[in-house]
Formats: structure tokens, C-alpha cells, sequence
């Protein structure tokens, strides 16, 4: 009664899932051969559980089994080979064609043989059917065929992208629960040479998960049909998976053959040849030489083309990119040559502009370091003007003598160019293994040669490229140093002319000369911090921190610029600041405000703070516009004056930002401009931006500063 109930809802199941696939898919090969094999499946079921309730029925019964067993190779081998496929049936492979072709050929065996396949003396008991050799063949020939469709249904889930694979994942493995069942219950036929119908509930079980499987994946998740194009490397598994598969059944059939002879100690024998057999089998699928044969068998059997070249791009790419060094860059290339194109070894040589040859950089599985080729050698070959790849065998290379001959001699036969912007930037030797007619080199395989042979010379430029550019990032950066050097430099000399040039008419002075003494003395102090900055140079200017009184500062800048109409105004603000830097700043102001004014021209300097403290230096010259202020103000090596370098203001702000100030700038074209240095107070100080208690506050620490 179990079993009976168990069969009904598994027919159930089974036919309420052909419904479905007739109402919601599209009418296809691939789902007719799906539901005739179901269909088939369900027929079994009806007949093996009138075989088990009716003994007395058994031959008839089974013969309607067996005649629904001999359309299982046909279905689920159409089924495998178009599912979730858009190729037609004439589009597949030849072998498959047969193959299918020769599935067909299963019920006409079952006509023939019908009542030749079983015997069963004590069925009531036992519940075996024993097997006829034409029952063993029968059973034999159906388990293979329907690993086979196993076989094609894993290669059309591996095939699909992520997410197709994803909608008829369910449909794929409800599919192989079925078949892989069906393999396990019919295997006794090869084992044992007998069908045990006691495991008829673990089919019925399994059938009835399968197709609930396919069901939800039917009504969740729809239906998928691409064009299935099987990767290489898929199918070089696949091919492992089935010899090995092929083996173990040669095992089990070797196995039965002795214990059909009756062969004493048989088991002993049958674990020592399998072990055997299986160690060869290891050391022969192993082999470079079986590994190359049977890729050349996939490429001249299953692929249009010999290459896989998005997952080859994708693999070159990687090589490159992981690269750390230019001697690793120079061997992943050289490395992924010789395991694509079976190499025995392989050789870069590159181009010397300065000596005007080719020397080897690196090598794989070799040792040509030593040599070197001459430009005017290179100029005679195919390689000098195209992309064509030499072949020192077979091409005209009779003018070639010295390292040539010495190239072709140890077996470095095949040159490919590596050029970039028409110049011949280096070339690859390449060494083969050995070469057999199947296995000559095609156009093929000289396309993709010359394909990485472009993006292999581009990487090795960039890299080089970049090195310069580094050094010459470098020796930029030592220009941009001597350019502030050079800046500072102007900026003592200016105040050292200016004093010279009074000297003539004050030098018997004595205020001029102490002026003079106090200006030479503050120079030789700029001069030596400057010195002191170049000895480590840095990003952020290095400050020497202490409270400073601004108003001191704008004196002596003023004092020493060299215009007489400096007008200093404002009280005394103490900030914590690089008091040298600070000077600088404002005497770089006080320059650019005189040189921008006419020479009766004014500027002004205003020392003051609301909740920071403030320098402002205005001026009436001609004045900028909003869109100089904003763009080019503060760009370093811009500038308007004949003779300057443009990095007065940029180090000016660069030494403000560092003290956490800034500097504002208003301007009006013809009339002149105000350039604001804001400065944090001095920590303890407080300013209130609207009342006297702050400013006077913040102020009154003049006195400790």
C-alpha cells in the first residue's frame, strides 16, 4: 500500500508538470522530449506496480516497462542536447547527431528481444528480474546513453551566464536527480546482471523531487534559451570526467565477465588490474603530450576556432597587471607564451636606441642573455615593416648570419615582432617543443600571437614611459625648489639694492648705517633659514611656533620694501606664528603692491583683529578681475610681471594655510586691491567680531608677546 500511494502522487506530480509546461512554455523539441520522457517515466511506474500487485502478470507487464525503457535514451538525449539552447538540431555536432541518431535504434530492440530479456523464478519472494545477455547488452547500452545526457545537461549549466544559469539551475538538477536515479536503478544490470525492484520506492521518491524542482523552477523562474557556446576549458573536464567515467565502467564490466567465468580469486585480480589501469590512466591524462592531442581533438571536433580569445585576453591581462617589477612583467610575458603555444622556451629582446641594437632582457627556460642583434640585421626581415611573424625554417633568412644562425640552431625558430607606432621595439624568440602535422601552426595561432604581441609591447612602453616620467618628475621638482630658492633670493637682493643704491648719498649717515648694519643682519639670518629649509625640504613649510606681535612684523617689512609711502596703521595683535615667515609674507605683499602701483603710488598697511587677527596691505594700482582672482591668483608659476616666477602668492598662502589663516583679496580693475591675511589668535585670546571688549581683549597681550 506504501508504494502504491507513493506512485500515485508521483504520477500526479509528473503530469500535472507536463500540463504546466504545455500552458506556460513555448512549444519546442526540447520540451517534447522532456515530456516523453517523463511520460515514459510514468508508464514504468504504472507498470512495475502492476508487475509487483499482479505476480501472476509479471512477462506482460514488463514487456510494457521495457517497451517504455527503450524511449528513456531518446528523450532525455534530445532533451540534454537542445534545452535552454537556440541551435537547431543540424547546428550540433556530428557526434552528437549520431549519437541521438543511434538512441533511436532502442525500441526496435526492445520489439525483437521481448521476450528474450527476463526470467524470474521466485519473483513473489525476491522481487528480482534476472537478466538474458540480450537484457545485459539492453540495460548496458541505456545506462551509457543516459550518462551521456548527464553528461550534456552539465556542459549546457556550466555554459550559461550567471544569471540564466540561475533561472533553470532547479530545471537542470530536478533533470539530473531523475537521470542519475535512473543510472543507479538500471546499474544492476551491470553489476549484477539482475534488476532489484525493491529499490522501485527510492525511483518513485526521486522522481517525484525531480520534477517537483523543475516545476518551481518552471513557475518562479521562467525559461531561458541562448546559444550555448561550450568554453574549453568546460569541455576538456567534461571529456576527463567521461574517460574516467568510461573507465570505471570498463571496471565493473571486466569485474562481471570474471565472475560470469567463474575465475578464482577473481576480486583480488580485478582490485590490482583497476589499481593499475587507474595509475596509467592518471600518468597518461597527465601527460603534456595527451593534454595537447586532446585539445587539438576539442578544437578539430567541437570549436570553430582553435582559441578561446576573451578568456586568453582575460588571462593575459592578469599576467601583466600583476606584475611588480619590469623583470616580472618581462617573464609573465615570456611565461604565458610558452603555456599557450606548448613553448620549450622563449626569449625578449628589446631595443637600445643609444647603441642602436637588440639585446635579450629576458628569457624562459633558456639562456640567450648574451646576445644581441644589430639594427641593420633586423632591417633585411619581413618583421622591419609588419606585424608578420618569422619563421626561421620555413622564410628566406639566408641573409641572416651570426647570432641568427646561432638562434636557429639551438631551436629558437619563430620571431614575433613587437612594434609600437611603425618601430620595431623588440622582438619574441620563440622555441618549440616539437611539432606534428596535427599540430602545425595555423594563422591562428600567429593572430594571436601578434594580439598579445601589441598589448605586451604597449604595457613594456608605458612601463618605461612612466619611469621617465617619474625622472623627469623628479628633476621638476628640483626645478620647482631652485624656482622658490630663486624667489626668496630676489626678494633679499631687492631689499640689498635698495640699500646700496641709498648708501651712495646716506653712508655717512650714522641711523643709515645702523639701518644698514640691522638690514644686512636680517638678511644673513633670511639667508640662513633658507638655507636650513632646502637641507629638508617638505610639502608643508616647517614653523617655528611663538607668540608674535603683527604690528612689529609690518614695520620691518615696511621699513625694508623700499617705498617711502608705506603708510603702517592699526594696534598691536599677538598671534602664535613663524615670525621670519610671517615677515616674509608681508614683505612679498608689500613688493606686489609697489610694483603694481604707479611710483607715487601709496599702500597701506592696516594691523587689527575682530576673532582673528588681520594684516591688510591695500593698494591704487591697476587692480584684477574676479575671474584672475579665482583661476590664476594663486597658481603656482603664473604670472603677469615680464620677470617673474609665479610663486610669490602660492608660497604666501602655502605659509598662511600652515599658521590655520588664509588671505582674502578684493579688487576692482584701475583702482587697486586689498589683500587680507587672517590669522587665529594667540591661544588665551578671545575676539568678539562686533564689540570693543574682545578686540581690546585679544590686544591687550601685546604686552607677553
Amino acid at each position: 500500500m506504501p508504494q502504491l500511494i507513493l506512485s500515485v502522487f508521483t504520477i500526479i506530480v509528473v503530469l500535472v508538470y507536463c500540463v504546466v509546461l504545455l500552458k506556460r512554455k513555448q512549444w519546442c523539441c526540447s520540451v517534447f522530449a522532456q515530456i516523453g520522457g517523463l511520460l515514459a517515466c510514468v508508464v514504468i511506474e504504472i507498470s512495475d506496480l502492476g508487475a509487483l500487485y499482479n505476480p501472476e502478470d509479471l512477462m506482460n507487464w514488463k514487456l510494457v516497462a521495457l517497451l517504455a525503457e527503450s524511449f528513456l535514451p531518446s528523450c532525455w538525449l534530445f532533451f540534454a542536447l537542445t534545452f535552454a539552447r537556440k541551435c537547431k538540431l543540424r547546428e550540433q555536432l556530428l557526434s552528437s547527431q549520431l549519437l541521438l541518431l543511434g538512441s533511436i535504434v532502442f525500441p526496435f530492440v526492445a520489439l525483437l528481444s521481448v521476450s528474450k530479456v527476463f526470467y524470474s523464478p521466485d519473483f513473489t519472494v525476491e522481487k528480482m528480474l534476472f537478466l538474458s545477455s540480450w537484457g545485459y547488452s539492453f540495460y548496458v547500452a541505456l545506462v551509457v546513453v543516459l550518462v551521456l545526457a548527464l553528461f550534456y545537461l552539465e556542459q549546457t549549466l556550466m555554459s550559461l551566464s550567471r544569471s540564466d544559469r540561475w533561472r533553470v539551475k532547479f530545471e537542470v538538477v530536478g533533470a539530473g536527480v531523475i537521470l542519475t536515479v535512473l543510472v543507479f536503478y538500471y546499474s544492476q544490470a551491470l553489476f549484477y546482471r539482475s534488476i532489484n525492484m525493491n529499490l522501485m520506492p527510492v525511483r518513485s521518491m526521486s522522481l517525484a523531487l525531480g520534477v517537483g524542482l523543475m516545476l518551481f523552477s518552471c513557475l518562479r523562474r521562467g525559461e531561458v534559451m541562448v546559444r550555448i557556446r561550450v568554453s574549453r576549458e568546460i569541455a576538456y573536464r567534461s571529456m576527463v570526467v567521461l574517460i574516467m567515467g568510461v573507465y570505471l565502467i570498463g571496471v565493473g564490466l571486466f569485474d562481471t565477465g570474471m565472475s560470469y567465468f567463474n575465475v578464482t580469486g577473481n576480486r583480488v585480480l580485478v582490485v590490482s588490474l583497476a589499481i593499475a589501469l587507474g595509475l596509467v590512466l592518471v600518468i597518461i591524462l597527465l601527460s603534456e603530450q595527451m593534454r595537447r592531442r586532446l585539445r587539438v581533438l576539442l578544437h578539430k571536433n567541437f570549436y570553430q576556432h582553435k582559441y578561446d580569445y576573451r578568456q586568453e585576453w582575460m588571462q593575459f591581462t592578469v599576467k601583466l597587471v600583476g606584475a611588480k617589477t619590469d623583470e616580472e612583467l618581462e617573464n609573465n610575458i615570456l611565461e604565458f607564451y610558452a603555456e599557450t603555444f606548448f613553448l620549450q622556451g622563449a626569449a625578449l629582446f628589446l631595443r637600445d636606441p643609444d647603441a642602436g641594437r637588440y639585446y635579450c632582457s629576458s628569457c624562459f627556460e633558456g639562456n640567450l642573455i648574451s646576445l644581441s642583434m644589430p639594427e641593420t640585421q633586423l632591417s633585411q626581415t619581413v618583421m622591419w615593416k609588419s606585424d608578420w611573424v618569422v619563421d626561421l625554417e620555413e622564410d628566406n633568412m639566408a641573409m641572416l648570419k651570426s647570432d641568427w644562425s646561432q638562434i636557429r640552431h639551438i631551436g629558437y625558430t619563430l620571431l614575433v615582432p613587437l612594434r609600437f607606432e611603425h618601430r620595431l621595439e623588440g622582438f619574441i624568440a620563440l622555441r618549440r617543443i616539437y611539432e606534428d602535422k596535427e599540430e602545425r601552426l595555423t594563422y591562428e595561432d600567429f593572430d594571436l600571437m601578434k594580439i598579445l604581441a601589441h598589448q605586451s609591447i604597449s604595457v613594456l612602453i608605458g612601463r618605461k614611459l612612466y619611469a621617465d616620467l617619474v625622472a623627469a618628475n623628479e628633476m621638476a621638482a628640483i626645478g620647482r625648489v631652485s624656482t622658490f630658492v630663486i624667489h626668496d633670493l630676489k626678494n633679499l637682493v631687492s631689499g640689498l639694492g635698495m640699500m646700496v643704491e641709498n648708501s651712495r648719498e646716506y653712508i655717512d649717515d650714522l641711523e643709515f648705517r645702523e639701518d644698514m648694519f640691522e638690514t644686512l643682519e636680517n638678511t644673513v639670518g633670511n639667508m640662513k633659514g633658507l638655507i636650513e629649509r632646502l637641507q629638508n625640504v617638505k610639502q608643508q613649510p616647517q614653523l617655528d611656533l611663538v607668540g608674535t606681535d603683527l604690528l612689529d612684523i609690518a614695520k620691518s617689512a615696511a621699513a625694508i620694501s623700499g617705498n617711502e609711502s608705506v603708510e603702517v596703521a592699526g594696534r598691536s595683535v599677538c598671534v602664535c606664528g613663524d615670525k621670519s615667515e610671517l615677515y616674509k609674507v608681508l614683505l612679498n605683499l608689500l613688493h606686489n603692491a609697489r610694483e603694481a602701483s604707479s611710483t607715487s603710488g601709496e599702500v597701506w598697511v592696516e594691523v587689527g583683529c575682530t576673532d582673528m587677527a588681520f594684516v591688510q596691505v591695500s593698494d591704487c594700482g591697476r587692480g584684477m578681475d574676479a575671474e584672475f582672482i579665482r583661476q590664476r591668483l594663486f597658481k603656482p608659476f603664473e604670472t603677469t610681471k615680464k620677470k617673474g616666477v609665479g610663486i610669490g602668492l602660492y608660497q604666501c598662502q602655502q605659509v598662511i594655510r600652515a599658521h590655520g589663516g588664509r588671505i582674502d583679496v578684493q579688487s576692482v580693475p584701475g583702482k587697486g586691491s586689498t589683500f587680507t591675511v587672517w590669522l587665529p589668535l594667540e591661544q588665551g585670546s578671545s575676539g568678539d567680531a562686533g564689540g570693543e571688549l574682545g578686540e581690546r581683549g585679544a590686544c591687550e597681550k601685546t604686552a607677553n608677546c
